[in-house]
Parts: structure tokens; C-alpha cells; sequence
């Protein structure tokens, strides 16, 4: 049988990066097997379900290259056929109607806290088995669902016995059926609950490799028990250790806001293939320990055996924009700018520099070369595509800000600047033919005949050329820059009438 996996978001806001990760593996599984990777929207929770969110989801699974096989599932569509299943398994005797009435019946409990009060429940020798309704015969529980009468429907969880399965990760899960309640599978309005919707849809979808976060795990042996009352085959599991913040607690869009939120990285200029490496690395390692992997590479290397059980963590500084995410994402995202292919990275450079009003058509016409050229000056040091059209503005645009510790280091310090800078330029334009080494020959024989030293004159160029205090080599920079804009910013009075006191 062929391996089909799938990932399953909930539409209720924007895909978390812990959810992302969970696509990620689903995707690289089935491509590293010739599997199939299907989508199913979890849109049951009508109040919370935004088209918004699947959008934002279909987006971001795009943006990471992840392609999905088939249609996509919406949830929403089966839920009667939800409906029929419940009901089937009461005429099979499988599972009863609970006619305790609602206002008794804790719906918010059933979701959120039905393992600890189980637990709980059978520490104390509470007999989970003990609902009134449980052992209804059929005459009666037909007649007062006829007549009206409002019903949730449980399943009937065996008395004795424990429910056992191996997770591909977290090995052998054992849980006694005593702790487990007879769960409920439909509302007394006729909602389709959790565990029901997801076993049904993954049967229908014929799944193989359930693939999802670790907090699913306690889920596992009750929906197992839906398997085996549907008489389906139960698929294999592999739950994925939780992504944790720097103080331990568990990631999540409520308290940690945008930084979890994957619309956040492509909006901060992240490459779509570096954040996808960086993403692979959280709770599994290639069998070399290689870091830098493209997504050919990833699907090779990848394996449900290499995902380990510790939990990672995402280390970021909520209050420092230098570190406003992990360190190790913003290396990764340089080393791809830094590295990747120019071919690859210019269109995305374009995008940026479009974005931020300073794309030039030219540049993919009669300046493409210098272009070309440019970028690879300039991406040596950048972090994110933004970086193009903040740190490199000077590059693309006249109108570029002055760093203010760039100017009172290079420029303030020596008054002479002020005249030494536009006597300069008057010699670069002298310069035939105009290129970083005559440019460098230049600068370097007008601070002798100055009497001043080379590293003056290179630092307050820099600061006059690109607003900035580092960068690429100078002489590479002038080269770039031109012999005409060059000679202009280095005659600008700009930084003196700016910052001088």
C-alpha cells in the first residue's frame, strides 16, 4: 500500500510555525517514500474558521514550496457524514445516547479537560463506566430519542483492557482503558466532535502515516478505539516534539504573537528555502549533522527514525529587534543569501526593491549587468531580503539616510574632511578608465600628497558614498557606485549640516 500522509491546520489564524513544521515533515516524508501529501482544512469551529486563515495557510504552503497532492478536504463538507457514522455505531451497539441533560453536560470540559478529570477520576476508582444511559436498552433509547428528546452520543469504551500502539517516534504508548471516559463523538446539537471528524476524514482519505505534534499523543488511544469500532485499519503514528520558547513554555500564537506566525518571515525578507532548512532542523538531524541543505537534499537525508523525542526550543528576544528571532534562522536566511545561486536570488531581490519603491526598469534591461553586479557586491553581509532596500538603499536610490555613529566616527572627527572630500572627487573624475583598482590608485596617492593616512580618506568615502561605517571593500564600492555619483556624494555638505552641532 502506497504511503498517503496528510496535514490537517485548523483555519482559526495564521499558520503557526509549529504547524508549518508539521507540514514539512508530512511532505518530506511522502516525497522521500513516492507517497502522497494531502491538505485537510479543519474548519469545523464555525465561529473561529476564517477563509482569511485558509488562505493564509494555502499561501504559506506555497511560499515554503510545499506541494499538496488532490483536492483539498475542507471538514466542513463531511459533516454529516460524521453524523451517520455516530449514529451507526449506536445501532450497532458501539456506542449509546447520553440524554443527560445539557446544562449538566460540560461541552468545554469534554475538550479541554477530559484527560485530567479521567485520570483523576480513575486514581480515585471512579468507574468511568457508570453513566445512567450507558446500558439504556435499544426500545428505550429509540423511543425517547422519537419523542424529541435531546442526546449526545458516547462511545461505549470497554470496561477492562489497555489500549497499546508504537509511535514512530515516542516508541510504545500504553493507557489503560479505565482512565479513558466513554468519549463523546456527537453534540446534543448534532456537532461532530474532535476525535470522531479526524478518525472518519482519515479513514476516507485512506492515511497510512498520521504525522503531527506530540501534544496529539494522549488523543492517540481514543482514536484508536474509533478505528477499531469502524473496523478500519489504524494508520502508524509519529508524533513530533513540541517547538518551545526561550523560557520553556510551549510556543503559541496568544503569548508570543507575530514571531510564531510564518507570514512574519516572508514579510521580513526571509528566503523561502532558507526558513524551509531551518524549519527541517527543529527535532530532526540529518544522519551527517549537515546544516545547509536544499530541498532536494532534505527529502533525501529525511527519516521518521531521525526526529528526536527532546523538545526544541526557538530562542529569540521579544524586546531586541537585533535578535527578534532565533539567531540560528537569521544565519541560515544569510548564509542562502550570501550563497544561493544569483540566478535565484535576484527576482526576489527585484520583489524587495519594487516593494520599497526604488526598482529601476532599467535594471532588467540596460543595467542589468550592473544590477547583477551590485547584488553580488552587496549580499555578503545582509541577514534578509529588506536588507537590499534598507542597509543597500544607497545602492539603488539618492535619497539614502546617514547613520549617525557612521558620520561622527568617519566625518566629525576631522574637520579637514570637509575639504579633503570634494578635492578628492575632483581627482576621481580625472581617473581613466574608472575601476576599483584605479579608483584605489587614486585614493591612495591623494592621502600621500595630503599628507594623511589612506584609512581616513577610505572610512569618510564610505560614509559619504553609502550612509554606512561597513560594507563591502571601498574600492569595489566606488566601482559600483560610478565615477558621477561618486564625485556627487563625495562633494555633499548633507552629513555636516545634519549632525554637526
Amino acid at each position: 500500500m502506497s504511503v498517503r500522509v496528510r496535514f490537517a491546520p485548523s483555519p482559526t489564524g495564521y499558520l503557526h510555525i509549529g504547524a508549518a513544521r508539521s507540514a514539512l515533515f508530512n511532505w518530506l516524508y511522502a516525497r522521500k517514500v513516492g507517497g502522497a501529501f494531502l491538505l485537510r482544512v479543519e474548519d469545523t469551529d464555525l465561529q473561529r474558521s476564517t477563509e482569511e486563515s485558509t488562505r493564509s495557510i494555502i499561501e504559506g504552503l506555497k511560499w515554503l514550496e510545499l506541494d499538496y497532492d488532490e483536492e483539498i478536504v475542507f471538514q466542513s463538507d463531511n459533516a454529516e457524514k460524521h453524523r451517520a457514522a455516530a449514529r451507526r455505531l449506536v445501532e450497532e451497539g458501539k456506542a449509546y445516547r447520553d440524554f443527560t441533560p445539557k446544562e449538566q453536560r460540560d461541552d468545554k470540559g469534554i475538550k479541554q479537560e477530559i484527560a485530567e478529570r479521567a485520570r483523576a477520576q480513575a486514581a480515585e476508582g471512579i468507574d468511568h463506566r457508570s453513566n445512567p444511559f450507558r446500558d439504556l436498552s435499544k426500545g428505550e433509547s429509540d423511543a425517547r430519542a422519537a419523542a424529541g428528546e435531546p442526546f449526545a452520543i458516547r462511545l461505549k469504551v470497554a470496561r477492562d483492557g489497555i489500549s497499546r500502539f508504537t509511535d514512530i517516534v515516542y516508541g510504545e504508548q500504553e493507557r489503560s482503558y479505565a482512565e479513558i471516559e466513554d468519549l463523546v463523538l456527537l453534540r446534543s446539537d448534532g456537532h461532530p466532535l474532535y476525535n470522531l471528524s479526524v478518525v472518519l476524514d482519515d479513514i476516507e482519505m485512506r492515511i497510512t502515516h498520521v504525522i503531527r505534534g506530540q501534544d496529539h499523543l494522549t488523543n492517540t488511544h481514543k482514536q484508536i478505539l474509533l478505528y477499531q469500532a469502524f473496523a478500519a485499519p489504524v494508520p502508524q503514528f509519529a508524533h513530533l516534539p513540541l517547538i518551545l520558547a526561550p523560557n520553556k513554555a510551549k510556543l503559541s500564537k496568544r503569548k508570543h504573537g507575530e514571531v510564531v506566525s510564518l507570514t512574519t518571515y516572508r514579510d521580513r525578507g526571509f528566503v523561502p528555502a532558507a526558513f524551509r532548512n531551518f524549519l527541517a532542523l527543529l527535532g530532526w538531524s540529518p544522519p551527517d549533522a549537515k546544516e545547509i541543505m536544499s530541498r532536494d537534499e532534505l527529502v533525501y537525508a529525511f527519516s521518521l527514525e531521525g526526529i528526536g523525542r527532546a523538545n526544541a526550543v526557538f530562542n529569540f528576544q521579544e524586546n531586541d529587534p537585533r535578535h527578534w528571532t532565533d539567531d540560528k534562522a537569521l544565519w541560515m536566511n544569510a548564509e542562502y543569501i550570501r550563497t544561493m545561486p544569483l540566478t535565484e536570488l535576484l527576482p526576489m531581490v527585484k520583489e524587495e526593491l519594487r516593494a520599497a519603491k526604488l526598482w529601476r526598469e532599467e535594471y532588467d534591461d540596460d543595467e542589468r549587468a550592473w544590477f547583477e553586479k551590485a547584488v553580488e557586491l552587496i549580499r555578503q553581509r545582509f541577514f534578509t531580503l529588506k536588507d537590499f532596500s534598507s542597509q543597500g538603499r544607497a545602492y539603488f536610490s539618492e535619497d539614502f539616510d546617514f547613520d549617525e555613529a557612521a558620520v561622527k566616527k568617519n566625518l566629525l572627527k576631522e574637520p579637514r574632511l570637509r575639504e579633503l572630500l570634494p578635492a578628492l572627487a575632483d581627482r576621481m573624475e580625472t581617473v581613466e578608465p574608472f575601476s576599483a583598482a584605479t579608483a584605489e590608485e587614486a585614493l591612495r596617492a591623494f592621502s600621500e600628497e595630503q599628507g594623511v593616512k589612506a584609512g581616513l580618506l577610505i572610512n569618510a568615502s564610505r560614509t559619504m558614498l553609502t550612509g554606512q561605517s561597513v560594507g563591502p571593500s571601498m574600492f569595489e564600492v566606488f566601482d559600483i557606485i560610478g565615477r558621477e555619483r561618486a564625485g556627487t556624494r563625495l562633494r555633499s555638505q548633507v552629513p555636516w549640516n545634519q549632525f554637526a552641532a
